[in-house]
């Protein structure tokens, strides 16, 4: 099977915006979902111009197939930060090296300390991430917390930087059993303008990185781009291809697809491809049509008003309890900005309540490590 950056390279950025679809070959798309897997040309169609018209009809086949292929469970997470040192220039980010913010890197027993404090607000499934200094926050470093904390989860994902497959595989050893790795955007020389210098600055290595993870054994694996860097169609088309190409190629692994919007932060950035609500849920509806049985991650960077809008139409995790600030739970705050502001700040109870209240069942504990 080809690479995926071999695949990606098939697209001309230029086709991807797909301006020439129609209403019939969108018609013709929404009949055939539940038939047989649609293609990426198909994808393609849902993305278009002609499909923003009508919404309605594609966002009632996503419904169905959500039900379908999920139900009504949707399983939460939250994150803990454990580093926001970084040594990347990304140019949209509030860990940029250029901030000059307040900055916290955890000892590992104060890693432990706020996961206890997690754990004591009845969350199962957590998510750890750092800044991208791999000296400080180093592989061994990660592993060494995950080996502290796994008594008290059922599940532990990673949001780090690019590994090495065998990086991977010491994560796994250690109890990691998921990751996520935001490609930000799949236009390479996009990418290269927005990543000046660090060790992100490799685009090929971090587009590889997901594969690396499966390769090294990872169960689940989540991807996506960082909405309003790139024009619309293109990064959503890219990370609904991404999606498509892992499943394919690990057909074992769980693969799911982020759908972060570009929020404020600490620096200075201008959006000037920013994603209205509407491409927003087209992109959401198109994905499910698109991949029935992949995950898709709704994160408190959306409103609670809009999240809980979402699952219906394909949401199956999100997010809640969250902080983007390193520490603060159990240990010293220091008053950093955090990563990015979010918009939805409901607890864990709050989120049971008003998913229950729509109708939906919270999903603490999903999976369990058979060697724990």
């Amino acid at each position: 099977m080809e690479s995926f950056e071999n695949l990606l390279a098939r697209w001309p950025l230029e086709a991807r915006e797909n301006s020439s679809a129609s209403a019939e070959m969108v018609t013709d798309v929404l009949h055939r979902t539940d038939g047989q897997n649609l293609s990426p040309d198909d994808f393609l169609v849902l993305l278009s111009p002609a499909a923003e018209k009508m919404l309605e009809e594609i966002a009632q086949k996503a419904h169905e197939l959500t039900l379908r292929n999920f139900g009504r469970a949707v399983s939460i997470f939250t994150p803990l930060y454990i580093s926001d040192v970084c040594t990347n220039h990304c140019r949209y980010c509030g860990f940029n090296a250029n901030n000059r913010q307040k900055r916290r890197h955890l000892s590992v027993d104060e890693a432990v300390a706020e996961a206890r404090a997690i754990a004591e607000q009845g969350f199962q499934h957590i998510l750890l991430l750092t800044g991208d200094a791999p000296k400080l926050s180093s592989p061994q470093y990660i592993a060494d917390v995950v080996r502290r904390i796994k008594p008290h989860f059922a599940s532990i994902g990673i949001e780090v930087y690019s590994l090495t497959e065998e990086e991977y595989k010491l994560l796994i050893e250690a109890g990691v059993d998921s990751m996520t790795m935001f490609q930000e955007t799949y236009n390479p020389e996009l990418y290269a303008w927005l990543h000046p210098k660090g060790p992100k600055s490799n685009y090929a290595f971090r587009l590889g990185a997901p594969a690396r993870a499966a390769s090294a054994g990872m169960r689940s694996i989540g991807l996506g781009a960082l909405l309003g860097l790139e024009a619309f169609e293109r990064d959503a088309f890219a990370s609904g291809l991404h999606a498509w190409w892992l499943m394919r190629k690990f057909p074992g692994v769980e693969v799911s697809v982020s759908i972060p919007r570009i929020c404020p932060h600490e620096g200075d950035f201008d959006v000037t491809n920013g994603v209205n609500d509407r491409k927003f849920v087209q992109y959401v509806i198109a994905l499910r049509c698109f991949l029935p049985r992949a995950g898709i991650t709704c994160s408190s960077r959306e409103s609670a008003f809009m999240r809980d809008h979402l699952v219906p139409l394909g949401v199956t995790r999100v997010s809640a309890g969250v902080s983007t600030a390193v520490g603060g739970r159990a240990t010293e705050d220091l008053h950093n900005p955090g990563q990015f502001e979010i918009s939805d700040h409901r607890s864990l109870e709050d989120m049971m309540a008003d998913l229950a209240k729509n109708g939906y069942q919270a999903v603490l504990k999903d999976w369990e490590d058979p060697l724990a």
